[in-house]
């Protein structure tokens, strides 16, 4: 069965569109759409565990967009696919709105599009500066560029992610400098230097927003005791 998205105007297909191509920087592989109420929610992963002794934190980005139509639908595409499909579906005037993509076919889903960050119940913990974000994700960066030898294989690369990457700052509160680092392949961070972000959690869950989008963090059962 092949599905639509109708976004209701152009701003949209362009921010899902460099939403996706910011993704594929890190990671070109998938893309869960949520469709529900008339809303989409797009989410990607920049940072997820392979296997059960993989310790890099689970760290996704999401963007929700208004799309026109009630139906809903949960589904995983190709982010190369879907993205090829928004640059043609761009209208040439506002009169060809709403803008119906069709979507690609599904692929199996990876282990981090079965974890279902929540919807509700989401309480503010306090906010954090946009340069001080920045800082943190450059700080890793530079980190992993530094430390990470001309021949390293993937197992150590990951090894290496996980430390950096899972490694709390304490201006981000239970969160880690992943979240620091999707913040800023994502695009998602105010070009303002004095912007910043609002931090919420519900149960294991950590989400940075900014007026750009969101990053969700999944604390590992063990850090749940305070």
């Amino acid at each position: 069965m092949t599905r639509t998205l109708r976004l209701v105007d152009a701003q949209s297909v362009d921010g899902l569109q460099a939403f996706l191509a910011s993704a594929a920087r890190v990671e070109d592989g998938t893309v869960r759409l949520i469709v529900d109420s008339g809303v989409l929610a797009a989410y990607v992963a920049v940072l997820h565990p392979t296997g059960l002794l993989d310790e890099t934190p689970t760290v996704l980005g999401l963007r929700t967009f208004v799309i026109e139509g009630r139906e809903s639908f949960d589904v995983v595409v190709p982010q190369r696919s879907l993205a090829q499909r928004l640059a043609h579906a761009r209208p040439a005037t506002s009169d060809a709105l709403p803008v119906a993509v069709g979507l690609p076919m599904e692929v199996n889903s990876m282990t981090w599009t079965g974890i279902n960050p929540p919807r509700e119940g989401w309480c503010s913990t306090g906010t954090v500066a946009g340069d001080a974000i920045e800082r943190a994700a450059r700080t890793g960066v530079d980190e992993v560029a530094a430390t990470l030898p001309d021949s390293a294989d993937g197992a150590l690369l990951r090894r290496l992610r996980a430390d950096v990457w899972g490694r709390q700052v304490p201006e981000l509160g239970d969160a880690v400098a992943g979240v620091a680092f999707a913040a800023l392949v994502l695009g998602l961070l105010d070009r303002d230097p004095s912007g910043g972000a609002v931090l919420y959690e519900s149960g294991p869950w950590t989400r940075l927003t900014t007026a750009q989008g969101h990053v969700l963090f999944k604390r590992p059962a063990w850090t749940l005791q305070r």
